[in-house]
């Protein structure tokens, strides 16, 4: 793909994952222990051979700049022409801050243009899924596509949560609905299925450039790829569908937008279970990240009731679970569970103390957060909304807010991310 060059969005604000993107860009959110959200895109970069990504960034990026700089600019071989390199808003085309996903990439354009690749391939930093970049580039060649869609199979009844996307006999498609309540559209590739885009699109540099200036100038747009321009190019240029080919090897699909509180969690535990929806120990197709140095996880304790035990569960390095039980949970690095506490279908963040005697359950716990002993989390949502804050699932998360006033303040509390 050395004529590719891969454009991340990862400048949006994440309104849907709040409070966990309160002091920091989505993105960077954590994922499965060890990893970022953002990790997974750009591990498909890799993999696919994509050695050229700019990483927009806008919305409270300190610790997603910090966490790309110190994990993966040493990836790719600067003497080659590779990069992996975050751009920050610099207004050199308008006054705003990006206004929609095409904004974005126009405010961008000179950067862009500069590197003087053919194509363009644009991709959102807040999905989790594996897929081949490559085998979309070689059709999108092959093709003589000006415009390439990744699309994925959905059923009928859950379209309102996607652009819908018409696709003809011959792969190029020929319309679009923008999250349709219901849609008579039916995929070539699957009668019974609707072809949903997965928000990857490739564009030859010479169609994008240009079509991001008129964008640009049109005051009615709202200047995002899906809703304004990608349904105008349909008649005026060829666009066509890349199914989704899936490199996590299972039976059914894998592909998660992870922008809500719900998504995120189940996203998550789909990585605990047995079988492992979402497949992180595929040699075939690697997950990368930046990590510390931390010693490794310890169990101790092995007297009855007080058996520092986990099940089902992801334990990172540097955690401690002593005298306590953990099960169909996530622990990042550097988690203490203390004696006679239950941590049950959780996602713990790095650096947090769970006191002992704690029930916790259902509950998502951002780092630098002290649980004082005896605290039950998750059991009355009720009562948890006085102190926490709590999805309409019943999903508890609980912030640094909450340390703050429950525990001795440290200067750790206020360390970046």
């Amino acid at each position: 793909m050395k004529d590719t060059l891969g454009v991340l969005l990862a400048g949006g604000a994440g309104e849907r994952l709040y409070p966990l993107t309160r002091d920091r860009a989505k993105p960077a959110v954590t994922f499965g222990g060890i990893y970022r959200i953002i990790d997974i895109t750009l591990s498909n970069c890799i993999n696919s051979n994509l050695r050229k990504v700019y990483i927009l960034t806008q919305y409270k990026a300190l610790s997603l700049g910090r966490h790309i700089r110190e994990g993966w600019g040493n990836i790719v071989a600067r003497d080659l022409g590779e990069f992996i390199e975050n751009l920050p808003p610099m207004k050199r085309v308008s006054e705003n801050w990006y206004l929609g996903t095409a904004d974005a990439v126009y405010q961008n354009i000179y950067s862009i243009g500069s590197e003087q690749a053919k194509r363009v391939l644009i991709l959102s930093g807040d999905h989790i899924y594996k897929m081949n970049y490559e085998l979309m580039e070689r059709q999108h060649i092959e093709s003589g596509a000006d415009v390439t869609l990744a699309t994925i199979l959905v059923d009928p009844s859950d379209t309102e949560r996607y652009g819908v996307v018409d696709i003809d006999r011959e792969g190029r498609i020929v319309g679009f609905e923008e999250k349709p309540v219901k849609t008579d559209i039916r995929s070539p590739y699957n009668p019974r299925m609707v072809s949903a885009s997965m928000g990857v699109y490739l564009f030859n540099t010479d169609v994008l450039l240009p079509v991001l200036l008129k964008d640009s100038e049109d005051p009615n747009s709202t200047h995002d790829f899906g809703h304004d321009i990608l349904p105008r190019l349909a008649e005026e240029y060829k666009i066509y569908s890349f199914n989704f080919i899936d490199e996590n090897k299972k039976e059914a699909l894998y592909w998660r937008d992870v922008g809500t509180l719900e998504a995120y969690y189940e996203a998550n535990m789909d990585v605990v279970s047995v079988s492992p929806v979402f497949n992180l120990y595929d040699a075939e197709w690697p997950i990368r990240t930046h990590m510390r140095q931390y010693p490794p996880a310890k169990f101790v304790f092995a007297e009855a009731g007080r058996t520092g035990s986990a099940v089902d569960s992801i334990v990172s390095m540097g955690c401690i679970v002593s005298g306590g039980m953990v099960r169909n949970s996530v622990l990042s690095p550097d988690v203490r569970v203390n004696s006679y506490s239950d941590v049950d279908s959780s996602i713990v963040f790095t650096h947090v103390n769970i006191g002992r005697h704690c029930k916790i359950r259902r509950a998502i716990i951002d780092r630098d957060v002290h649980i004082p002993e005896g605290t039950v989390i998750g059991y009355d949502a009720e009562a948890d909304k006085h102190n926490y804050f709590v999805t309409e699932s019943g999903i508890t998360v609980v912030t640094r807010d909450y340390s703050l006033f429950e525990s001795p303040v440290t200067t750790e509390y206020f360390t970046s991310e």
